[in-house]
Formats: structure tokens, C-alpha cells, sequence
């Protein structure tokens, strides 16, 4: 855990601990999930902080329980996270924690992803949200030319994507893949579908398009 959270790791408890209280009372997870916590929800998405460019402007699109968003901030103080919610149960639950956390690098926006303006995030995120191409059509118009999606998703990711790619041309994509992250540390990796968005070259070409698995 030290790994991922460093001198922040007692707000990533802190965050443990509204979640297997709060959250469970006010329907935002399940309580079947509270003995599992950590290894399936907070480092699941912990696994991905590495991911994030230094300083980067980071949109967690359908936030729900801060999951990966607000698990994000906690472990990259360096990046601003924008957590994108549209039910006001959930808002209400994300500002009291970010407000007793004391996270300066976090706002909450109560909305939904095709509300928003286009092409200011660098990173956007998503976790058990919706269908790798749903998905896609939410985050990448928020994302800048140059910026990424980081979907953390489960063993569909490759069909998933599979069945998704012919789409994200038109979304602005340039390459995608998908990822396994944190394996050193965990027993199961985080799967990471990662889509980066960019620029045609003139004659129509795409530069870096790939596709694959790639482990980390």
C-alpha cells in the first residue's frame, strides 16, 4: 500500500473507513463488498496512479463511491481530480468525504459526462460505469488532443475492445490497448483499457494506432 500512497496513506484509510460505514448505509456499495475493500476496490484503483501524467487535469466520469477518482488524488497529490456525478445522493456523499479529507485537489460536479465542455481533461476515468463503447463516447470528447482514457475494467477488456475499436477513430482515438497494471504488487493485476487521442496527419493517416495487451 506504501507503494501507491506513501505519507498519504492515512487518508487512504480514512477513505477505507467512509466507505465501509457511510457508503454501505447510503446504498454506494454493497456491504458484501466491505471484507474485500481493499484488495478490490482501493488498490484496484490505486494500481492505475502511476498512469497519470505529473500535474495532469483528471475527470472521473461517474464517480459513484470516489472509485478510482478520489483514490487517485489521494495517491498522486500532484493531480487535480474533477469527480463527474449525476445523482445528488451520490454528490452529497462525495463532497462530505472530500470535505473532511481536506482534499484541495479534488472538486465534485454533480452532471453527466455529454453536459460537460469538450477537450479540457488530460486523463479521464472511469470504473464499472458502462460499456467500453458508451464509455468512450462520454470521456474522449472531454479529453484534449494528446490526453488518454484510463477504463479500469474486468477480463472483458479485450473482447470489449475488441468490439469497440472500429469506433474510436471517429471518437478522435489514435491508439489503444489494454493494460495490466500492478502485478507486482497484487495477486490480480488491474486491467486498464487505455485509449490515447490525437491528431490526423494530412492524407488521413493515424499516427501510433496499437492494439494489444501489455502488462506492467
Amino acid at each position: 500500500m506504501d507503494a501507491w500512497f506513501g505519507s498519504r496513506r492515512k487518508l487512504a484509510e480514512a477513505f477505507a473507513q467512509h466507505l465501509r460505514t457511510s457508503a454501505v448505509e447510503r446504498g454506494l456499495l454493497g456491504p458484501r463488498e466491505v471484507p474485500r475493500l481493499w484488495t478490490r476496490h482501493i488498490l484496484n484503483c490505486a494500481a492505475v496512479a502511476p498512469l497519470l501524467p505529473p500535474a495532469a487535469g483528471v475527470v472521473d466520469v461517474g464517480s459513484g463511491a470516489g472509485l478510482p477518482g478520489l483514490v487517485l488524488a489521494i495517491a498522486r497529490e500532484d493531480v487535480g481530480v474533477t469527480l463527474v456525478e449525476p445523482l445528488q445522493r451520490r454528490v452529497a456523499w462525495l463532497e462530505e468525504v472530500v470535505s473532511d479529507l481536506a482534499l484541495p485537489n479534488v472538486s465534485v460536479l454533480r452532471g453527466r459526462a455529454e453536459e460537460l465542455p469538450t477537450g479540457w481533461a488530460d486523463v479521464a476515468t472511469a470504473r464499472a460505469v458502462a460499456p467500453l463503447a458508451k464509455l468512450s463516447a462520454w470521456c474522449l470528447p472531454l479529453v484534449r488532443s494528446g490526453g488518454v482514457m484510463l477504463a479500469i475494467k474486468g477480463r472483458s477488456a479485450t473482447e470489449e475492445l475488441r468490439v469497440t475499436e472500429d469506433l474510436l477513430p471517429s471518437l478522435g482515438a489514435i491508439s489503444w490497448r489494454v493494460r495490466e497494471v500492478g502485478g507486482d504488487l497484487l495477486e490480480d493485476p488491474t486491467t486498464v483499457v487505455e485509449v490515447r487521442k490525437g491528431v490526423v496527419e494530412s492524407g488521413g493517416r493515424r499516427r501510433g494506432r496499437k492494439v494489444g495487451r501489455a502488462r506492467r
